[in-house]
């Protein structure tokens, strides 16, 4: 049984690996990438692969038997990117997808839903059995940039009390080894999202206790939160877009409290206060 992942040496999917190797042989998982040169270290079969060339997709999928299909990077061009890849598989005769899509995407206000629920329908729609695995925010988002906060004593944002359900890359990644190692989930779609919520405020709360220091959540209008983001280096676009999902945060998109992550892995999520030690420990 052949397992491939796609984006292998994305930071979603090098984990994705390391729990591969828990629960099958390395000889069972092949790892799908741009640059197969940045792979020599994942230990397994590399293959080139490129969502952007569809003519080499089909070549590179032969023999495959499972596919995670992690969703792509480039905004704007991921629909059109996940359709090459699928159709690449049925030529290839790939018998399961898992997809990596977004919290309620068929709900959700967030600027990424859009593309993510087109994938889903070609997926749906392919013929080919599947399973969507519909992640919500990463932990890592807000922990990944802790420096500025702990040196200023500010938390800024425009989320209001919006709850975030966010759980680590290490537990999206175990959900999705589990669904391609195990058997029961053709067909369905998996909300995914941490066992606990916080909020903007709660995360701060959180640093406070474990830093020793004050740190005050301070919400902003979003015009001004996104304006704050350029002035401390971000380009427009992309300050706009974080902005945006803290609007969509406090619309309540980033919230689910179903658990099907937990229970999907068989333990509890990694919690707020758990990643945010590890966040600390690591920055020193």
């Amino acid at each position: 049984m052949k397992i491939g992942v796609t984006g292998a040496t994305g930071q979603l999917g090098r984990i994705v690996i390391k729990e591969l190797f828990k629960r099958t042989s390395a000889g069972n998982i092949v790892a799908l990438v741009r640059k197969p040169e940045r792979a020599a270290d994942l230990n397994v079969e590399v293959r080139e692969f490129d969502y952007s060339k569809p003519g080499e997709l089909a070549d590179a999928l032969k023999g495959i038997d499972k596919l995670l299909l992690i969703s792509g990077s480039e905004v704007g061009k991921r629909a059109r990117q996940h359709a090459n890849v699928i159709d690449a598989a049925k030529k290839a005769g790939v018998k399961f997808i898992a997809y990596t899509s977004l919290l309620h995407a068929d709900s959700s206000t967030l600027v990424l839903a859009g593309e993510h629920l087109e994938s889903e329908n070609l997926l749906k729609n392919s013929g080919i059995p599947y399973t969507i695995l519909r992640n919500g925010w990463y932990t890592e988002n807000y922990t990944a940039s802790l420096a500025g906060v702990l040196a200023s004593g500010i938390l800024s944002g425009s989320s209001g009390d919006g709850k975030i359900s966010s759980a680590t890359r290490t537990d999206y990644a175990e959900a999705a080894a589990v669904v391609l190692t195990t058997t029961g989930h053709e067909n369905k779609i998996y909300e995914l999202a941490g066992d606990e919520a916080f909020t903007m405020s709660g995360l701060a709360e959180a640093l406070s206790q474990q830093t020793g220091k004050k740190i005050v959540y301070q919400n902003l209008p979003v015009d001004e939160y996104a304006g704050a983001l350029v002035k401390a280096g971000l380009p427009e676009g992309a300050a706009h877009f974080i902005a945006g999902t803290h609007v969509s945060t406090e619309k309540g998109d980033l919230f689910d409290n179903s658990h099907q992550l937990s229970k999907l892995i068989g333990r509890p999520t990694t919690s707020l206060s758990r990643a945010v030690a590890d966040a600390l420990e690591n920055s020193k």
